[in-house]
């Protein structure tokens, strides 16, 4: 006997996720993210949804590993042996009338991750194999599930999701005492748990199916679409992509709530769904749109002065041009195949096929060509067969980790600090790649720009970085831990000079220890002049393993590629 799901009305709490939820049932264009805390119930909530749908409704789990054939589909290789031309449907096709659910989907690589949003978005899944064309119908409630230490979305991805809802287990003692009895009690009995919740379920299966049949009567009318696109314009979002958003979420919840027009509180009840994730960048300069030279970016304002926690003023300093060297590593690390996919990741696009007795993905159409060709006829032998080899996919993370205390205010060092990170983050930065940057200074360190791969979001928060006051290099080391990734690329520009202790009375010693617990590529740029030089920084590479240069060898014109390799710690 089938397990029954996890009932919807026996979720306890989390009205914003069971209302995105609920709005994507009736609105299949509504795409909803869920992104947050391990354990809080995203993937138990995505799955209760599909009993609530018009029958018959699947709910697909779009695994990690997901190849583009088995997602979009393609030839059918048993008919195509013998001759004749044959769709196998994908795993899209196979949504259609239900829903698409995709757990970590920002480990999804990204070729993968615009096939799905286009067909989410169409309605309808192309595919073109070996001069085959069909198209088939995909008609599904798109749910991906993430959790932000893993990783972000690409900016162009995130924006894809209509509504986006922040999960989070709740702090209160009586409410996670409910959830943990409700699912005791489920795991004890599925069936009596489903059967004493089914009323309920019924009842909201039957406004998600009037819900749907009143969607196309609901009138949204001007002075509500004004409405929408004048808080969109306050709110500096470009994309319209949020207007539509808001637009469909509100019919949505009208049609939910059985009204015949959308109102302001509809609006409303919708605007953290469909702006919260698009509103969460640091300013940025007028023209960030494309990223100007550095020659060419605006001044910041004058130097101004405030007080730190460290109770020095701080003042403010515009990068200076630099030009700066590409960083590389060496990333055969034992978990990459010839294909270069990561274990649990899908491969990349395929860019060529080449002959093997034993294909670890068989290119069907060259291996069956073969075959014709030398003995004409279309069943491939050992010698015929071909294997389709992939683009590599493993992007890199740069974990900047600057030194923005006081000592950077002598002669104005923080105006190098800028430019070399700008630098680096121009020269270096691929397809794929993305950067976070942790600044320290006062007492603390600080997540300034968060893993992401907008060049300009970087540029322009550190164009603004203050400077000032004392150094808490352990800090800034212990908050690193939380972003390195088996592709991290970590980089500390200091001068060592660590005064602000974390967990003893002893600074510089709780600073190696921070250290020592880096388990990443990683370079260390020491900031020291020559002339008041301590070199700390020298021990701190060494505690993590990873490789010093100066930055006046920066300075002085170096740019010669740097390539690194793995620390072995």
């Amino acid at each position: 006997m089938t397990r029954p799901s996890y009932p919807f009305s026996a979720i306890v709490g989390q009205e914003q996720l069971k209302m995105a939820l609920l709005l994507a049932a009736v609105d299949w264009r509504l795409g909803v993210l869920l992104r947050g805390d391990k354990g809080a119930g995203k993937t138990t909530t995505a799955r209760a949804l599909a009993e609530l749908l018009p029958k018959p409704a699947r709910f697909v789990n779009l695994p990690i590993g997901v190849t583009e054939d088995r997602l979009l589909g393609g030839m059918n290789l048993s008919s195509m042996l013998k001759g004749e031309a044959a769709l196998q449907h994908g795993l899209l096709s196979e949504a259609n009338g239900g829903v698409l659910y995709v757990d970590e989907v920002n480990l999804l690589p990204d070729h993968l991750a615009d096939m799905l949003l286009d067909a989410a978005a169409t309605g309808v899944s192309t595919v073109e194999r070996e001069g085959f064309s069909a198209e088939q119908e995909a008609r599904f409630v798109l749910m991906g599930s993430m959790n932000p230490e893993e990783g972000q979305l690409r900016p162009q991805l995130l924006d894809r999701f209509a509504l986006v809802v922040d999960v989070s287990v709740s702090g209160v003692a009586a409410e996670r005492r409910e959830v943990v009895e409700r699912r005791i009690a489920y795991d004890a009995n599925p069936n009596g748990f489903a059967d004493a919740w089914l009323d309920e379920e019924r009842d909201l299966q039957q406004r998600v199916i009037a819900a749907r049949a009143k969607l196309p009567f609901v009138r949204l009318s001007s002075a509500m679409l004004d409405r929408i696109s004048t808080i969109v314009c306050e709110l500096g979002i470009v994309s319209l992509r949020a207007d539509l958003a808001i637009a469909r979420a509100s019919c949505a919840q009208a049609a939910l709530l059985g009204c015949e027009a959308v109102l302001e509180e509809h609006v409303d009840a919708v605007l953290p769904l469909a702006l919260g994730h698009r509103t969460g960048r640091p300013p940025r300069p007028p023209q960030a749109s494309a990223t100007p030279p550095q020659s060419q970016r605006p001044e910041p304002p004058p130097d101004t002065e405030g007080k730190d926690p460290g109770g020095k003023a701080e003042r403010r300093f515009s990068s200076q041009s630099m030009t700066m060297p590409e960083l590389r590593w060496n990333a055969d690390d034992g978990v990459s195949g010839e294909n270069g996919a990561r274990k649990g990741l899908a491969p990349g696009p395929v860019v060529r096929s080449r002959r093997t007795e034993r294909p670890a993905e068989l290119d069907l159409r060259t291996s069956v060509l073969e075959a014709v060709v030398q003995t004409g006829r279309p069943k491939p032998r050992l010698q015929d067969l071909y294997e389709k080899v992939r683009e590599p996919l493993v992007g890199a993370r740069f974990l900047f980790v600057v030194d923005s205390s006081g000592s950077h205010a002598t002669r104005e060092r923080m105006r190098v600090v800028k430019g070399a990170v700008a630098g680096l983050v121009e020269r270096s930065l691929r397809r794929r790649d993305e950067v976070a940057v942790i600044t320290f200074r006062g007492e603390a360190a600080e997540v300034l720009v968060e893993p992401t791969g907008d060049v300009a979001t970087v540029l322009a928060a550190l164009e603004y970085l203050p400077t000032g006051g004392r150094t808490p290099l352990s800090h800034a080391l212990e908050m690193a831990q939380q972003f390195v990734t088996p592709e991290t690329l970590l980089l500390l520009i200091t001068d060592g000079r660590g005064n602000v202790p974390t967990r003893s009375d002893d600074a510089w010693s709780d600073a190696l220890q921070a250290a020592a617990k880096i388990r990443c590529c990683a370079l260390v740029i020491d900031t020291e002049s020559s002339a008041q030089a301590l070199g700390k920084t020298k021990d701190l590479a060494e505690a993590m393993g990873a490789e010093l240069i100066s930055l006046t060898a920066f300075e002085a014109g170096y740019d010669f590629p740097i390539l690194l390799k793995k620390s072995a710690k």
